[in-house]
């Protein structure tokens, strides 16, 4: 297993294509090769072309270890994907598709897909999120460039701010979400699907659409509230500093490293932030990133850039 690997470490570990599918190998068919298809274990090797060919009649399907996974089709060197994750895992406030083209050598285009293919990796399916419990931070906040002119009101076309709604339960797991606004019925929306309807308690500011949210989630729970417009930042153990210092740090990324996201793509900004927020102190993080990137589908460029 690698655990705490550096960077000269993992260069010295997978310096060439032929180590990295070894390792994709061993993390995908720890129990043995089995064709991605029909699921045959009857397999021969076609080492010339590093395939396999699955010796079922019926099927005869000849696959790789990317076949079917997010590396499909991809005419990058694997040791330049092992680089590039590593870097997007290792890196607090995220890594730019700019300074991964320096980094690796390779154009702005491949660098931008290659950045938004692990970014896809690291977003959690719905099925996998379990309810947050015990004590929950709900806050929001607005991204996006200065406005110039009049001053529209979020939602609005011409308005660049951008709405983020973050949840965090204390001592647990971080969920960030684009949303379009900030009424009762949206922030309910998230708070219903996220929050366990058993939580002890909901930790917010005195923002105003909050109590008719948590009640129209169907959420019991307990709700505090700090008055920061009265210079109140914690009382006792009433507060929101949690989930704010994730948004500063999300806010610092977006300033400090990628300097500009479209709306498009916000939410998987976010959702690398969260994954790489939650396994800050995991020691197998790039092999769990890894990981979830064989388990997830091909992500076709075309995808990305359609309208």
């Amino acid at each position: 297993m690698l655990k705490e690997l550096d960077l000269c470490q993992l260069i010295d570990q997978f310096g060439d294509d032929q180590s990295c599918r070894n390792y994709l190998e061993s993390l995908r068919w720890h129990s043995g090769i089995h064709c991605p298809k029909c699921g045959g274990v009857k397999i021969s090797s076609i080492l010339k072309r590093d395939q396999y060919n699955c010796d079922n009649e019926s099927c005869r399907y000849q696959f790789s270890v990317t076949a079917g996974t997010i590396f499909h089709d991809t005419h990058l060197p694997l040791k330049k994907w092992f680089i590039a994750t590593y870097l997007l895992c290792q890196s607090r406030k995220g890594m730019s598709a700019n300074q991964l083209k320096r980094t690796l050598g390779i154009s702005y285009k491949t660098a931008w897909y290659l950045c938004h293919r692990i970014r896809a990796a690291m977003s959690a399916a719905e099925g996998e999120r379990q309810p947050l419990g015990g004590t929950v931070e709900v806050d929001e906040t607005f991204v996006g460039g200065k406005q110039r002119g009049h001053q529209h009101k979020v939602g609005h076309p011409e308005c660049t701010k951008k709405v983020v709604i973050g949840i965090r339960q204390r001592g647990g797991a971080l969920r960030f979400f684009h949303a379009q606004d900030v009424k009762s019925g949206t922030l309910a929306k998230y708070i219903r699907e996220n929050i366990s309807a058993d939580v002890d308690v909901i930790m917010t500011d005195e923002f105003g659409g909050y109590p008719s949210a948590i009640a129209k989630a169907g959420v019991l729970a307990e709700h505090k509230t700090v008055k920061h417009k009265d210079g109140i930042y914690v009382d006792g153990d009433t507060y929101t500093n949690t989930v704010e210092s994730a948004f500063s740090l999300l806010k610092r990324g977006i300033t400090g490293t990628w300097h500009r996201i479209s709306a498009k793509h916000l939410q998987a900004y976010l959702d690398e932030m969260c994954w790489r927020f939650d396994n800050r102190k995991n020691p197998y993080l790039f092999r769990d990133t890894i990981k979830r990137m064989l388990g997830a589908d091909n992500l076709e460029f075309k995808q990305l850039t359609a309208a």
